[in-house]
C-alpha cells in the first residue's frame, strides 16, 4: 500500500533531487502559530514535515527542540490537539506528507489502537518514535504498519552492518540517519562521515535515507542533499521560533516569516 511519504520520494525521484523534510513542534508557541506555520511550510520548499508531539522528558532533544516542547505544553498541548492541529492542516493540504515524531509515552497514554485509529483520520503518513527499537516492534511498529502507516526509523553513526538489517526488518517510508551522536542539534555534522555512512546503509535498504541532526544552514543541506535522498532540519527552525517572540514569550508578527524565510533558504541549498 503506497502512502503519501512514498509517493513523494518516487515524485522526487523523478525530479532528481533530494528531499527537504521539516521540523517544528506542534503547537509552539500556541496553537494559532503553529497552524500559520505549518500551513506555509510547503509554500516554503518543505516536502515533508514532522509534527514533534510535545512530550515532558524529551531524553534525545537539545535545548531548542526541549524549550519548544515545554512553550507548546504551557499553551495547553495535548496529544488530541496535536492531531487536531493536523486535522485543521488537512484542511488546505492534502497532499503534504506529515510524520508524527516524539515518544512513545503518551502514546501509550492515549492507547495505541485509539491512537493510530485517530492519527489516521487526521491524517498522519508516518511515524518516529525515538525510544522503541526494533524488539518492541509488536508495541507499535506492526500495528502502525498494519494501519497504513509508514514506521520510520532512527539509524546512527553506531548502527553498523550486524545491527542494520535488525533495524531495516520492518522500516518503511524513509530511513532517518541521524549525522552526529548525542542530542538534537547541538554539533554540527561531519559531511564525510555522513556521506560514508550513508552509502554503507544504503547496501542494507532500498528506502530513502534521509538526514538529521545539527543541519542549519544551506550549504550544510546542499552538500549532504548530494549523497542522501533527503536532508531533515529542525532544531534551527525551533531556533527561529524562539528568536521571533516577544518578552514574554507570546508569537509576533515576524514568528511564521522567520521559519518560513528559514526554510526557503535552505530548501534552495536542497534544490542546487
Amino acid at each position: 500500500m503506497s502512502t503519501r511519504i512514498d509517493q513523494k520520494f518516487a515524485d522526487l525521484k523523478k525530479e532528481g533531487r533530494a528531499a527537504l523534510v521539516t521540523f517544528i513542534t506542534a503547537g509552539d508557541p500556541d496553537f494559532d502559530t503553529s497552524l500559520k506555520i505549518i500551513e506555509g511550510l510547503p509554500k516554503a520548499g518543505a516536502d515533508v514535515i514532522e509534527f514533534g508531539m510535545p512530550f515532558t522528558d524529551p531524553m534525545a532533544d537539545g535545548p531548542a527542540i526541549q524549550a519548544g516542547g515545554l512553550r507548546a505544553l504551557s499553551a495547553g498541548a495535548t496529544m488530541k490537539k496535536t492531531l487536531k492541529l493536523l486535522k485543521a492542516f488537512r484542511v488546505k493540504d492534502k497532499t503534504t506528507p506529515v510524520v508524527l515524531m516524539g515518544y512513545y509515552n503518551p502514546i501509550y497514554v492515549y492507547g495505541v489502537e485509539a491512537f493510530l485509529k485517530d492519527a489516521k483520520a487526521a491524517g498522519a503518513d508516518g511515524l518516529i518514535v525515538v525510544d522503541l527499537p526494533p524488539e518492541e516492534d509488536d508495541e507499535l511498529c506492526l500495528p502502525a504498519m498494519a494501519a497504513g502507516i509508514n514506521f520510520i526509523r532512527l539509524t546512527t553513526p553506531t548502527t553498523d552492518d550486524a545491527r542494520a538489517p535488525a533495524v531495516f526488518k520492518h522500516t518503511s517510508g524513509f530511513v532517518y540517519y541521524v549525522s552526529v551522536l548525542g542530542i538534537t542539534g547541538t554539533k554540527a555534522p561531519d559531511l564525510k562521515s555522513v556521506k560514508a555512512n550513508v552509502k554503507r546503509l544504503k547496501k542494507h535498504t532500498t528506502l530513502p535515507i534521509c538526514v538529521g541532526f545539527g543541519v542549519k544552514t544551506a550549504e550544510q543541506a546542499r552538500t549532504i542533499a548530494e549523497t542522501a535522498d533527503g536532508v531533515v532540519v529542525g532544531s534551527a527552525l525551533v531556533s527561529a521560533v524562539e528568536k521571533s517572540l516577544d518578552k514574554k514569550g507570546k508569537a509576533t508578527a515576524k514568528t511564521a516569516k522567520a521559519v518560513h524565510a528559514l526554510v526557503s533558504e535552505i530548501a534552495q541549498g536542497v534544490r542546487s
